[in-house]
């Protein structure tokens, strides 16, 4: 079991580590509100994964319903990552405390939980990187009693390492970051997330439109 454990550890590190819109969130909320908020963005992308993870293990009829919707579901991601972009720009040109380490959190731990679970949920053709995984696994491996909920345990942890150490590599600069930096960095990621929202909204509606 240790072995199926690692696989997972290994695949779900692979799909948190690329920076991407839940990466750039999870930097700009520990920068803006602290470690425990970031901490949060987190965790609700490594626990969607492994969500998505579990679906495609247990074989659950519902993968294929997930991703015959891939578009609708992108679309919603799309407008969600639109309006965190839109607000996020939003705030970038407006007075801030002039310690940003100091001041109130702008997210609670809850909401950025939940943020970040639905955005990474907005992508189900994730299901099809665990499938393809799942069914890399040796014929005696997949066959041990547990082996798929052992495998979908290992992607949760995998993924939830990398957010702690990346949460953790941001919280040692937050103290160094000036009022004028994290201004800059709140407009330039607001402006980073509006590219991505819209793109992947274009994405979307091709189907729609062709």
């Amino acid at each position: 079991m240790a072995s199926i454990f690692l696989q997972g550890a290994l695949v779900g590190l692979a799909v948190a580590a690329p920076v991407g819109p839940i990466g750039l969130l999870c930097i700009r909320r520990t920068l803006r509100d602290g470690r425990l908020v970031g901490l949060a963005t987190g965790m609700g992308a490594a626990t969607a994964d492994g969500l998505y993870g579990l679906v495609a293990a247990t074989g659950l009829a519902i993968s294929g319903l997930l991703i015959s919707h891939g578009d609708q579901m992108r679309l919603f991601g799309g407008l969600l990552i639109l309006y965190l972009g839109i607000s996020t720009f939003r705030r970038g040109l407006n007075d801030l405390p002039h310690d940003p380490a100091n001041a109130p959190p702008s997210h609670a731990p809850l909401r950025a939980y939940g943020t970040t679970f639905l955005l990474t949920l907005a992508n189900p053709a994730t299901i099809l990187s665990f499938i393809g995984m799942i069914s890399g696994l040796s014929k005696g491996a997949e066959s041990a009693p547990g082996a798929a909920y052992w495998l979908v345990f290992g992607v949760f942890c995998g993924s939830a390492v990398w957010w702690l150490f990346l949460v953790t590599m941001t919280a040692l600069v937050r103290g160094l970051i000036s009022d004028l930096i994290m201004r800059i960095i709140d407009v330039a990621s607001g402006g980073l997330l509006i590219l991505w929202g819209a793109w992947m909204m274009w994405q979307a509606l091709q189907t729609f439109l062709i």
